[in-house]
């Protein structure tokens, strides 16, 4: 039996307490026998080799690790804080990269897990569901089957249907809580990911049509840490239909979110320069 099986059958017993007892050799008295045997009384964990150690603590949560083995003492700080533990969490898990590629193991593991599209009905599946401050011009915003009329198949066969807008200008926007989404406080603050918006838009073929995509990184407060705003694209009338790929990414480190990025914003619009449709299909990952 294993140390995280003993510690998961006394949820009773607050995980870093448990850790510390059986670092320093001092096990409760109710600790039952098979988990004090894991607990001498002299030495303690501390006398184990650190690759010995580095493999234990592998096999615990990752957000455990972080949030409660590395309150236990500064050796255990140091190997959650180090790249060891997490190149090896990579590997059980199949996350790889070459260790030159990558700046801090930890952060690679925690982006890589979470790494997906946070948007909420970026297609029109559920109609305008989660999309908010709705503008309806012209005849309003529509759902359409692809291709949908004068336009081309989408480049994904995952993807069946597009919003569509009218002769007048329609927006949608849609705000992530990256924090709800499990991107935690000191992780976006000492990371600082990278976080990329994507959209696509097509233009009918039989009418001219117009196209914008902004986004803003705020913090908690709502204050603006970032933002982005496409030039108004134009789509010619007699254009043949095609799909075009628009895409934002925060900019590097140096001089990216920054501290207290807390939600991401972002609003597209369209409309056609005559009575006809123009159409705006999905953003794909927001990812971070």
């Amino acid at each position: 039996m294993s140390v995280t099986d003993n510690i998961l059958i006394f949820p009773f017993f607050p995980l870093h307490q448990c850790l510390a007892l059986l670092r320093v050799g001092n096990p409760h008295p109710c600790f039952p026998p098979c988990l004090r045997q894991l607990c001498p009384a002299a030495p303690g964990m501390e006398s184990l080799p650190e690759a010995v150690l580095v493999r234990i603590l592998a096999s615990l949560p990752a957000v455990e690790l972080v949030l409660v083995c590395r309150l236990v003492c500064c050796q255990w700080r140091n190997l959650v804080d180090g790249a060891a533990l997490w190149i090896l969490k990579c590997q059980q898990e199949g996350l790889t990269r070459a260790e030159s590629d990558v700046e801090n193991w930890q952060s690679f593991y925690f982006l890589s897990k979470k790494r997906r599209n946070l948007i909420k009905n970026p297609c029109g599946e559920e109609g305008l569901e989660h999309w908010g401050e709705v503008e309806n011009g012209g005849d309003g915003w529509k759902i359409e089957e692809l291709p949908g009329d004068f336009g081309k198949e989408f480049p994904s066969e995952e993807v069946h249907k597009c919003f569509v807008t009218s002769y007048e200008w329609c927006r949608k926007a849609q705000v992530i809580d990256l924090r709800a989404e499990g991107y935690w406080e000191e992780l976006m603050d000492t990371s600082q990911p990278k976080i990329m918006v994507r959209d696509w838009y097509a233009g009918r073929s039989d009418a001219g049509c117009l196209y914008e995509l902004c986004v803003k990184l705020l913090s908690e407060n709502e204050d603006v840490l970032a933002e982005y705003k496409s030039d108004t694209v134009t789509i010619p009338e007699g254009n043949d239909g095609s799909w075009t790929e628009v895409s934002y990414r925060s900019l590097t480190r140096s001089a990216a979110t920054g501290p207290g990025c807390a939600l991401c914003a972002l609003s597209t619009a369209g409309r056609t320069r005559c009575s006809g449709r123009a159409g705006t299909a999905p953003a794909s990952p927001a990812a971070v």
